[in-house]
């Protein structure tokens, strides 16, 4: 009897195992491929062509500590727009930058380029907030904003 009961625990563990590996398994992925094999019209009406429109000159934004200037971003923003957008969004570009820049200018003064300032969780943010204040300026036309350089200057 005893030499039967860690076989009998073995097996009733690997049973419930099993078990819970097939009840939490995710659900299947289906492939895009597949689907619009099937129906390839039914995805063509929900992609919506878009244009990148890279915003004509860098962004400056100092850092301040300690009532000094310690270190300098230099950043180039890009807008993903709906095509057809580009002229709207150059008419704009005054309006924009001074925009983005009230946004670069509260992210530098929360600390947000201190230290390892290109996590993503940090540029996440402030993407978030570029994307924003670019939807109440531009509206649908803009889809998001891209950080296409950066660059922290220590004095």
């Amino acid at each position: 009897m005893l030499k039967i009961l860690p076989l009998l625990l073995l097996l009733i563990g690997a049973g419930a195992g099993i078990a819970a590996g097939h009840f939490m398994a995710p659900e299947p992925v289906h492939d895009d491929a597949e689907a619009e094999k099937a129906d390839p019209k039914e995805h063509e009406e929900d992609i919506q062509p878009t244009e990148f429109v890279k915003l004509n000159n860098q962004f400056v934004v100092p850092v301040v500590q300690s009532d000094r200037v310690a270190s300098l971003v230099v950043m180039s923003l890009s807008l993903e727009t709906q095509a057809g957008a580009r002229e709207r969004v150059f008419e704009r570009e005054p309006k924009l930058r001074d925009l983005f820049l009230r946004v670069l200018f509260d992210h530098a003064n929360m600390g947000g380029f201190d230290g390892a300032f290109t996590r993503p969780g940090k540029l996440d943010v402030l993407r978030q907030s570029l994307a924003d204040v670019a939807h109440k300026e531009l509206g649908d036309d803009v889809a998001s904003v891209l950080i296409t350089d950066i660059a922290r200057q220590d004095n």
